[in-house]
């Protein structure tokens, strides 16, 4: 609810500023500058300022209505964390009260600050020239005895050090959660819902990506991958090529001819086991003449010879057996 709030009024403050004709330029708070801070820094308030400086960094850092304030590179940034991301704040929209601190305090000053008193602000309306002088006409003139007071400092980032420093979104979660000054400046508040409506943006995007994911792995997509594949397979077009690759295989030349010789190569029956030659018939126990017996089988050298002999000794002692019966 307070960040809705926030937004509305950042909202309203725009539009104030574009009927004034006031352009508002302050970028994403995604850039990387030549200032880094492995660690919350020390921060001391400039004497009758509602502004800090950090004196044991080497760089322009400031602090100022809930935002650090970094002047790089000639040119201003802003965040909310002490080690950024940083962004792009133009000229036409820093702060008066930051414009105002003294030379002095600057830790890594350029060197055309040299030509101006360290007493004094920096000569803004000099340096960027007679158009930004018209836009902040009296930026350098103000009531010394009515200074707001300062913003707190948000000393709760000092447990968050380089590699527990946290991601853009994270930021935006514990400073809702540990810093609740409310800012003055319309920048500083624009800055904020900006930020807002960016991490909400980054968020919805990522919860996306992860619904699309556990859509695409529910089970009841990969029953239907399932099914498809399935489908795939054994669909009319898909099992008459399986069929006819089969069929193609079955009877390609070389596995015919190979079912060929496997029919034709005879059967090699084993010798029968010792019980079964001595069962062997009488006629393979008394040999005809002509046979040999060997290890108890007959080896015959003139099979039809043995066979003429042996009908005939049969036949003849059968007949005679016969009269002598008929006799008695």
């Amino acid at each position: 609810m307070r960040y809705l709030t926030l937004v509305c009024s950042a909202l309203l403050c725009t539009a104030t500023y574009a009927a004034t004709q006031v352009s508002v330029f302050i970028g994403e708070p995604r850039v990387s500058i030549g200032i880094n801070l492995p660690v919350y820094p020390e921060f001391v308030r400039v004497p009758g300022y509602p502004v800090y400086y950090a004196p044991r960094v080497s760089s322009n850092v400031f602090f100022y209505d809930g935002l650090y304030w970094a002047f790089y590179d000639d040119q201003w940034y802003a965040s909310t964390w002490y080690n950024g991301p940083w962004g792009v704040v133009a000229p036409e929209v820093v702060p008066v009260y930051v414009l105002r601190v003294p030379v002095r305090y600057y830790r890594a000053p350029p060197a055309y600050f040299s030509a101006w008193a360290v007493d004094a602000a920096p000569r803004w309306d000099v340096h960027w020239g007679a158009t930004w002088a018209q836009q902040r006409a009296g930026w350098d003139s103000w009531n010394r005895s009515s200074v707001p007071a300062p913003a707190p400092l948000p000393v709760y980032q000092r447990q968050y050090s380089a590699s527990r420093y946290p991601s853009v979104q994270q930021q935006l979660v514990l400073q809702s959660q540990q810093y609740r000054y409310q800012p003055r400046e319309t920048v500083v508040r624009q800055y904020y819902s900006q930020q807002v409506v960016q991490t909400s943006r980054a968020a919805a995007q990522q919860r996306s990506a992860a619904a699309q994911s556990a859509s695409a792995h529910a089970p009841g997509q990969l029953k239907r991958e399932q099914g498809a594949e399935s489908a795939k397979q054994f669909a009319p077009g898909q099992l008459k090529k399986q069929q006819d690759a089969q069929s193609a295989r079955e009877f390609a030349p070389g596995h015919v001819k190979k079912q060929q010789v496997a029919q034709s190569t005879p059967t090699v029956v084993a010798p029968a086991p010792q019980a079964e030659r001595r069962a062997a018939p009488p006629s393979a126990k008394h040999p005809g003449k002509g046979n040999r017996v060997r290890d108890g089988e007959i080896e015959v050298d003139n099979p039809g010879q043995g066979q003429g002999q042996g009908q005939g000794q049969g036949h003849g002692q059968g007949q005679g057996h016969g009269k002598g019966h008929g006799k008695d």
